[in-house]
């Protein structure tokens, strides 16, 4: 029946109606906050490319999390700034390196705390790509030695889950082989299946210190106009072992994680990049948007598209707008 027996308005009309027949909502268990930690005490170290996300230290890690556990958010990513860095990352798997040494802490005072770490080279080598060099590329099956063992570390400081980033191929069968022979059959791995070569993350690079110092990283990251190789991607990653997959970025690749989420039933992530965040921020800093407004919107349209999980540096404002 159309107009003017059907109405669609007729629900629009209050507030309530509205809430009443909401096809998706936002909660606070949706976000995983994204932090950077590096060498030092007492250090918020601002980005500028980034509004009000810092380079923390240990113990201001540890007041940021406690922080955004007060608001609702239950669970962080960690990224690693390293003292020293070399040409295969071997900072990475130092066990006394500060992402263990922030997963311990964090584990010991905020047990409920939901800790993930990003395992990846690109923080760790002076080169700053995702794995050894050979050749002038990155040499795929001897980097998933070196992620192996930075995994490895992480699980013995107990952390809750361990995240590659890197996009090797096989990192993922690789990387569960090496914890099951150690012990550690119960963690799991959400991998970042389709992470793709974009330009949307300019603003993390400054925020980890990582760009390439030659080349880019189009040879092992996805080519941005690729939709069937995303689900090959994410298809190999499962299994081989992963137990929650992600598209990054989100915002736009939603198209990426509407298939997702049709094809798969394994818990699906988004990760809203430093990109995305920051053109929020200068929209909004110029009067052109409504941070708030855009935010809860963007947000929205992640889980729309299928996210059962959103990576956002808007958790905790998002949060507590969500109250």
């Amino acid at each position: 029946m159309g107009f003017p027996l059907t109405r669609l308005r007729r629900l629009r009309r209050t507030a309530a109606f509205r809430d009443m027949v909401r096809e998706t909502s936002l909660d606070p268990a949706d976000f995983i906050l994204p932090l950077f930690v590096r060498p030092g005490t007492n250090v918020r170290k601002d980005i500028p490319s980034m509004p009000g996300v810092c380079q923390l230290s240990v113990d201001t890690l540890v007041e940021e999390c406690r922080a955004a556990m007060d608001d609702g958010v239950r669970a962080v990513i960690l990224f690693g700034i390293p003292e020293r860095k070399d040409a295969t990352g071997s900072s990475a798997w130092d066990e006394d390196g500060v992402i263990p040494r922030s997963v311990r802490e964090l584990k010991s005072v905020l047990p409920d705390l939901v800790v993930i770490t990003d395992v990846c080279m690109c923080e760790y080598t002076d080169h700053g790509h995702c794995g050894a060099i050979k050749d002038g590329d990155v040499d795929n099956d001897a980097t998933l030695e070196l992620l192996a063992k930075e995994s490895l570390a992480h699980a013995r400081a107990g952390v809750d889950m361990v995240a590659p980033s890197d996009m090797m191929d096989g990192r993922i069968g690789f990387i569960r082989k090496a914890l099951d022979a150690e012990g550690f059959t119960g963690l799991p791995i959400m991998s970042y299946a389709a992470k793709y070569a974009s330009g949307f993350y300019g603003p993390f690079r400054d925020a980890a210190e990582s760009p390439p110092q030659f080349g880019d990283r189009r040879s092992y990251q996805m080519d941005p106009a690729n939709a069937r190789e995303a689900m090959r991607e994410i298809a190999l990653d499962i299994g081989e072992g992963a137990d929650i997959v992600m598209v990054k970025p989100a915002m736009p690749y939603l198209d990426i994680l509407r298939e997702a989420r049709v094809r798969f039933e394994v818990p699906l992530a988004a990760y809203q990049v430093s990109g995305e965040y920051a053109m929020i921020h200068a929209a909004a800093r110029n009067g052109w948007l409504d941070l708030d407004t855009i935010m809860v919107e963007s947000l929205t349209a992640i889980k729309r598209a299928g996210a059962d999980m959103i990576l956002t540096y808007f958790a905790r404002d998002a949060a507590r707008k969500l109250r």
